[in-house]
C-alpha cells in the first residue's frame, strides 16, 4: 500500500482501486485511510466522476419537461464497493446516469460508514467498472429525533448541522431532511400539525445553502409523512408548503417532498419471517406529487420504503409523479440470502446479545433477525468484504441482474443523454481532505 500512496495519480492501474479502497476503509492509520480517499478523488476527477446536485434535472421536471421518469436512490449498508460495482456494472449496460446513492443518519451509525468513507466506496466503485459520468451522493433521512429534541433542542439541532456539513464537505450535494417526526396530529389545525416540521425544514434549507459550494445548488428534500405512520393527504402537503415557504429565508426552497403510502422501511415481516403484502395507495403519490409539480415547480414526490414490494409495482411509480423512490432492504436481504451459513451464524448470535432489548414479546426469532440484522454489517464489515470472491461475485451478479430490472421499469435507462443535458458538474475541493 505505501509503494501505490507514493505513487502519482497518472499512474494508478485501476486494479490498484481495490487495494486503495480497501486502505481508505481498513487502515488502522487515519493517514493512510485520508490519503487513499484523497487518491480516490482525484483518480475519478480526472476521469468525470464528479460528486454532482441532481437539482437542475428536478427543475426540469418541475417545469414539464422531463416526465415520466423515477430516479432510484440506493442505501447501501454493506459491502459497499462490490454493490456499487454491481450498480455500476447494470448502469453501464443500460446506459443509466440517473442513480443517487445515498445514506442514512442512523444507517451512518450503525453500519460504521462515514460520509467521507461513503463517497470513496461511490467513486472506488465507479472508476472500477468504468462509470465515467456524475455521481449523486444523498444523505437519506437526516431526521431530527424528536426525544432529543423535546430533551434539549438546540444539542439535536447542532447535531444534525454538524452532520449535514461534514456530508456536504464529502461530496453529499443532495440532502434530505427528515422533520416529519415532529408533525403533531394531536394539533387541530393542519398548519399546527405540520408547524414544527415545516420551520425545522426551512431552518436547515437555510443552513445548506450557506453551506453550498459556489456554482452548486444542493438538491434538498422535505417530508410531510412518517413513515410507517397513516397515509399523507394534499391538504398536509399544503399546509406544510405554505408555512415552509413564508419560513423559508432562501431564494432556493426544496426539490421534492417524501409522503406516506402505506409502506414501511424494510417492509412488514411476519412470524415467519416473510413479508406481508403491502397495500400502497399510488393515488397519494399521483395526487400530491402532480400538485407539488404544477403549483410549486418540485419534481414530484418520493416514495420510501420501496424495496421489498413487489416488482410488478415498479412499472406504476413514473406514471405517478414519483420522481425517486428509495430503496434499501431488499438488496441487504439479497447478501444475506447468499452470504455462508457461519457468517450469518456469528452475526445472529451477535445481535441476540446487543440487540436483545429490540427483542419484542410478541416476536418470533425470524422477525426479530429480519428486523435487526441490518446491524450486522457494521460490526461485520471486514468479514463482509474478505468473503471469498465467489460469493461476492454471486451477490453483485444477483444485484445487478435486478437493477437491469428496476432501471427498465423506473424508466431510466439511456438516462445518460438527461445527464449530460441537465448535469453541470463542477470541480470541488472536497473540504475532509483538506
Amino acid at each position: 500500500m505505501k509503494d501505490l500512496i507514493a505513487q502519482n495519480i497518472e499512474e494508478l492501474d485501476f486494479n490498484d482501486v481495490d487495494n486503495l479502497i480497501w486502505s481508505a476503509v481498513f487502515s488502522s492509520k487515519e493517514e493512510t485511510r485520508n490519503k487513499a480517499k484523497e487518491m480516490i478523488f482525484l483518480k475519478g476527477l480526472q476521469h468525470g466522476v464528479v460528486p454532482s446536485s441532481i437539482q437542475n434535472f428536478y427543475d426540469a421536471m418541475g417545469r414539464g419537461e422531463v416526465h415520466s421518469i423515477t430516479v432510484p436512490a440506493v442505501n447501501i449498508r454493506g459491502l459497499t464497493y462490490y454493490a456499487a460495482r454491481a450498480i455500476f456494472r447494470s448502469a453501464m449496460k443500460n446506459n443509466v446516469g440517473l442513480i443517487i446513492f445515498e445514506i442514512a443518519r442512523s444507517e451512518i451509525g450503525y453500519t460504521y460508514q462515514s460520509p467521507s468513507e461513503y463517497t470513496a466506496n461511490i467513486i472506488a466503485a465507479a472508476l472500477r467498472e468504468g462509470f465515467y459520468y456524475p455521481i449523486f451522493l444523498q444523505g437519506d433521512h437526516f431526521q431530527v429525533n424528536k426525544k432529543n429534541f423535546e430533551k434539549n433542542h438546540k444539542e439535536e439541532i447542532d447535531t444534525l448541522k454538524n452532520l449535514i456539513k461534514e456530508s456536504i464537505n464529502a461530496g453529499f450535494f443532495n440532502i434530505d431532511i427528515d422533520a416529519s417526526t415532529m408533525v403533531d396530529y394531536s394539533k387541530k389545525t393542519l398548519k399546527e400539525q405540520q408547524k414544527e416540521n415545516f420551520t425545522l425544514t426551512a431552518m436547515f434549507t437555510d443552513y445548506i445553502r450557506g453551506l453550498q459550494p459556489d456554482g452548486i445548488t444542493v438538491s434538498v428534500g422535505g417530508e410531510i409523512g412518517h413513515i410507517g405512520g397513516k397515509n399523507s393527504t394534499v391538504e398536509e402537503f399544503e399546509a406544510f408548503m405554505k408555512g415552509y415557504l413564508k419560513t423559508l429565508n432562501s431564494q432556493k426552497g426544496i426539490s421534492k417532498i417524501s409522503v406516506q403510502t402505506g409502506t414501511a422501511h424494510g417492509g412488514i415481516p411476519l412470524k415467519d419471517g416473510t413479508l406481508a403484502q403491502v397495500k400502497l395507495d399510488f393515488n397519494v403519490l399521483k395526487s400530491i406529487g402532480s400538485l407539488a409539480q404544477e403549483k410549486y415547480g418540485l419534481s414530484g414526490a418520493v416514495q420510501h420504503g420501496a424495496s421489498t414490494l413487489p416488482m410488478e409495482l415498479f412499472d406504476k411509480f413514473p406514471e405517478s409523479y414519483t420522481s425517486e423512490i428509495h430503496l434499501a432492504t431488499g438488496f441487504q436481504n439479497t447478501m444475506y440470502d447468499l452470504a455462508p451459513d457461519w457468517l450469518k451464524k456469528e452475526i445472529y448470535q451477535y445481535l441476540q446479545e446487543k440487540c436483545k432489548e429490540e427483542w419484542k414479546q410478541d416476536m418470533t426469532y425470524e422477525q426479530f433477525i429480519y428486523k435487526t440484522r441490518k446491524k450486522g454489517f457494521g460490526p461485520f464489515k471486514k468479514q463482509w468484504w474478505s468473503l471469498p470472491e465467489d460469493i461476492k461475485n454471486a451477490i453483485m451478479d444477483e444485484l445487478s441482474k435486478t437493477f437491469d430490472v428496476i432501471f427498465e421499469k423506473l424508466r431510466v435507462k439511456d438516462s445518460i443523454q438527461l445527464v449530460n443535458k441537465y448535469i453541470n458538474p463542477v470541480n470541488v475541493s472536497l473540504k475532509f481532505l483538506q
